[in-house]
């Protein structure tokens, strides 16, 4: 949680943190901010010790929501750190940056970098800097163990509510497009049908998901999958437009929009056929379903996540599917890890896979997916099943958004 910042700063062995860019579809910044219209702006924490935000002055009411210390440019006559840098407006920038350290009392020690910004930008930036600041050790962590995943691997109930309005909405949105699937005119190639009577496609489906996603107030910053057939058999495929929507074929539809201005996150994943399945389809999805509920009843508090990630390549092996457990980067079967953190990032601590920490466990107030899947695109096909969950205080875990998972969705205007 947010409240853990400065213990994540000691164990990790920071004097102080840096954050550049935009307080808006930047997590690190969003998270110190709150989000909000400010741009261009630096942020300097030293441990144990309030933020400073260094902002525009013509975002000062915006800035001034964050409820930090607030520092405006201007503080900094930009026209004489100009003269003083013979006019170089790049030289100008880090003489300012020096005077913002100095400022925050960050003159030594390790200090952490961190940000969505340009990143040959804050390279030249900081390697000048070191000039004026030799006693600065400037720290890029590694993004699974950086300070703000670690503090963000936790939410407290205000975070919670946020993603699980988000679940809503996105449970919304994937109704809406359940109930507009099954209700299409279907032509005797069994393709789906527009209004108008033509073809209806992979890329008119997308663009009702966008339109829906956009009319609730949400956005999608790392975009979204609806993809069927061979394309439903690769995991991030998004789908090809230009596609036909046809019965029979496995669609693998995975969502997972966010708070406008770079908020929370939820992700979600259901895997239809329309009209009717084939044997093999509705065998390997059964199968889908079987770990999935399995998972859900074993789920332990405080169990490292990566428990689950090799029971659910056990299961899967165990019906003569590849996995990582034993195969290399396999392309065809249980292809990936079990899941992820959610939160001011689609994917953060905990992760699942293998290679993860004894760290990254199932403790009270993590949210995470569980979304076991199978794949196989050489046989058009491909399946996922995907709910958030959510840690409890009292230990116990909560799905944050129900959905059914009716896998084979009845057509209403088409009798097989």
């Amino acid at each position: 949680m947010k409240s853990d910042i400065d213990a994540v700063m000691k164990s990790n062995n920071l004097d102080a943190l840096v954050v550049f860019g935009n307080a808006e579809h930047n997590p690190p910044m969003y998270y110190l901010t709150g989000g909000g219209h400010v741009s261009h702006a630096i942020l300097i924490k030293k441990r144990d010790e309030a933020a400073i935000l260094f902002h525009n002055d013509m975002e000062r009411d915006e800035a001034a929501k964050s409820g930090l210390k607030l520092i405006p440019f201007s503080n900094y006559d930009f026209q004489t750190l100009l003269k003083n840098a013979n006019m170089d407006g790049f030289l100008a920038g880090v003489l300012r940056t020096e005077l913002m350290f100095r400022d925050a009392g960050v003159t030594s020690g390790r200090v952490g970098i961190y940000g969505t910004y340009d990143v040959g930008a804050v390279f030249g930036l900081l390697s000048r800097l070191k000039e004026y600041f030799p006693e600065i050790e400037f720290v890029g962590e590694s993004r699974e163990s950086s300070v703000f995943l670690r503090a963000m691997e936790t939410k407290d109930e205000n975070e919670v509510a946020r993603i699980r309005k988000m679940g809503a909405l996105t449970t919304e949105v994937v109704g809406l497009v359940r109930e507009y699937l099954t209700s299409r005119d279907v032509d005797e190639n069994e393709t789906l049908l527009k209004e108008n009577g033509s073809p209806l496609t992979v890329g008119d489906v997308h663009k009702k998901i966008r339109l829906w996603v956009s009319e609730r107030g949400a956005e999608l910053p790392s975009g979204f999958i609806f993809a069927q057939g061979s394309d439903a058999g690769v995991p991030h495929s998004a789908g090809t437009a230009s596609d036909p929507m046809q019965l029979g074929k496995t669609i693998v539809f995975d969502l997972y929009p966010a708070e406008a201005g770079g908020g929370y996150y939820y992700d979600f994943t259901r895997t239809w056929s329309l009209g009717y399945a084939t044997p093999e389809a509705q065998e390997l999805y059964d199968q889908v379903k079987e770990i999935f509920d399995k998972l859900n009843d074993n789920f332990d508090l405080n169990a490292p996540f990566k428990e689950y990630q090799r029971m659910t390549c056990e299961y899967f092996e165990s019906k003569g599917h590849k996995s990582q457990l034993n195969s290399k980067a396999p392309n065809n079967g249980y292809v990936h890890s079990l899941g992820h953190g959610v939160g001011l990032n689609i994917h953060e601590r905990p992760f699942s896979g293998f290679q993860a920490t004894d760290e990254e466990r199932l403790v009270p107030g993590v949210v995470i997916t569980s979304e076991p899947g199978l794949y196989y695109p050489e046989k058009g096909m491909g399946f996922r099943i995907e709910d958030t969950i959510w840690v409890r205080p009292d230990g116990k875990m909560e799905t944050l958004a129900e959905f059914p998972y009716d896998f084979v969705l009845p057509m209403k205007k088409w009798k097989k």
